[in-house]
């Protein structure tokens, strides 16, 4: 049976691992498998951390779209995939791999989801987590000093100068192909059961 394919896009610190874990818990008998899309930055291991902590992250030109697209693709077919992990600290691919096996519902998350056609055309649900400007930013500056040991300085730099600037330049246009717009993200306790009955839906007619 084909895994049924839920894309999660919105910008940085919307909500959008929230929102893909509260589709998971609530499909209670599902097989689920996660992708993060943070996992596919390029590997720029032949420059000095310095020049990589300078890459604009926020760009299209970041991600490894080739790998992303095949793994989603291994996944869509019913295959077991090796993710890469990616370390935030180092701004390098990790050697690490993980292990992802096959499963009736595929999450994938990334704020840069939508905006590469052969990737959004592999999402057979496509759901945009929306939430304001400042809440983003909070947000971010919390993940950022607490998982990735980042200074609040770079941090408000990044947001300034790449950040926000590739938000309103890629992200927020990608809006336009969701199938469904969720705003203030893992709160919105409604638009998750809308999603996770669309879900079951999908399910039960492949089931069937």
């Amino acid at each position: 049976m084909k895994p049924l394919i839920i894309g999660i896009a919105g910008g940085t610190g919307s909500g959008k691992s929230t929102v893909a874990r509260r589709v998971a818990d609530a499909l209670s008998g599902t097989s689920v498998a996660f992708l993060d899309m943070d996992a596919y930055y390029k590997h720029y291991a032949d420059r000095p951390i310095e020049e990589r902590r300078k890459i604009n992250w926020d760009h299209p030109e970041s991600i490894d779209w080739e790998l992303l697209e095949t793994q989603l693709a291994q996944l869509a077919a019913g295959a077991a995939i090796e993710k890469p992990v990616y370390d935030f600290v180092q701004h390098l691919r990790s050697p690490q791999r993980v292990s992802v096996p096959p499963a009736e519902v595929v999450v994938i998350d990334g704020i840069l989801l939508f905006v590469e056609a052969r990737v959004r055309e592999l999402c057979d649900v496509k759901v945009f987590v929306d939430a304001d400007a400042d809440i983003r930013l909070i947000r971010r500056i919390r993940r950022d000093i607490a998982r990735r040991g980042r200074p609040l300085e770079e941090i408000l730099d990044q947001y300034v100068k790449t950040v926000q600037p590739m938000h309103l330049q890629f992200v927020e246009p990608s809006k336009r192909y969701a199938d469904l717009i969720v705003p203030r993200g893992g709160h919105n306790t409604v638009a998750i059961g809308m999603i996770v009955a669309r879900i079951r839906q999908e399910l039960a007619g492949t089931r069937a």
